[in-house]
């Protein structure tokens, strides 16, 4: 269904195009070697990477870096990516032991990842301001106020440029 609306909404100008693909993200090769991809962007140029609120889809300690270092590499210089993940690092232990029974017995798939394994997916590239906050920390001190409790949002965030 998602993809007839898809089709049906993504209408453009050669000069702004927009395509959807639909593909499993942990086949990287087959999304950047898509027809979709390659008829849409100019990876010679730099782009956006944007992987918010897929990452954590991706279950595995380890297993989303190379799915980024993939698609990174595909990249030009100057070329940014942006990402989230959900952690374990923000929510009290309490909560962390409701999530982990909910993972456990199969009624949640988030693959949580620690703030170190979720800052390594950054490696090689210049980290903008503020870095690796929590998503209800991003650049938060231009929003209105009060902002989330990470916790609440219990989610990392950053974007980066390639070099």
């Amino acid at each position: 269904m998602v993809m007839a609306h898809a089709r049906a909404l993504l209408t453009s100008t050669p000069e702004g195009r927009t395509a959807y693909l639909e593909d499993d993200l942990r086949r990287p090769e087959s999304i950047l070697a898509s027809r979709e991809v390659r008829e849409t962007l100019d990876l010679s140029q730099p782009v956006g990477l944007m992987l918010v609120a897929v990452l954590h889809f991706i279950p595995g300690e380890g297993a989303a870096a190379p799915i980024v270092r993939t698609l990174l590499d595909a990249l030009a210089p100057d070329s940014y990516l942006v990402a989230t993940n959900t952690t374990y690092d923000l929510p009290s232990p309490e909560a962390v032991a409701r999530w982990e029974k909910l993972v456990a017995t199969g009624r949640v798939d988030l693959w949580a990842r620690p703030r170190a394994e979720f800052t390594a997916l950054f490696d090689g590239l210049d980290l903008a301001d503020p870095g690796v906050v929590p998503v209800s920390e991003w650049r938060a001190g231009n929003e209105p106020q009060p902002r989330p409790d990470p916790a609440d949002v219990p989610m990392w965030a950053a974007v980066g440029r390639l070099p």
